[in-house]
């Protein structure tokens, strides 16, 4: 049975990179979009503030989530398209270490008591982790090639 799966999962090694790289995309074009959005994004008042935080209140609240939208189409389509890859896998990188930043700098939004439970807020920054994943295994893949 073994070596009648062979060529199959074969294939799926020679495409896997590809189908994770569009998914990752796709999932990014989809949030970000969202974001052009007032009220269609689960996540826009935490990322405003998540923004808002990061950049010491440099970006106006009303320019945060359009430029955060802006810049998650952005990687998805980079994404999606392969094109610009490291430029957007770079964007990607430094987005996630916002986004993750976000769990210290925003504690008590992302966190119920004693920071063990994340509130509502905290698990949709915490599911990054998986994106953040792919990310690597993205990038690794396209500096062998």
């Amino acid at each position: 049975m073994h070596s009648r799966l062979l060529p199959l999962a074969q294939s799926y090694q020679r495409s896997g990179p590809a189908v994770l790289r569009v998914s990752v995309g796709i999932v990014f074009c989809w949030f970000g979009f969202l974001k052009f959005f007032p009220g269609a994004s689960a996540a826009e008042n935490i990322a405003v503030k998540a923004v808002a935080e990061l950049t010491l209140g440099l970006i106006p609240d009303g320019l945060c989530l359009p430029l955060l939208a802006l810049l998650e189409t952005a990687i998805g389509l980079c994404l999606v398209t392969g094109r610009l890859l490291r430029i957007a896998l770079a964007a990607f990188f430094c987005h996630m270490a916002g986004v993750f930043t976000s769990l210290t700098l925003l504690a008590g939004d992302m966190w119920h008591a004693y920071g063990l439970v994340p509130t509502l807020e905290g698990q949709y920054v915490i599911k990054n982790i998986v994106l953040f994943a792919a990310g690597l295994f993205i990038a690794a893949d396209d500096l062998t090639r």
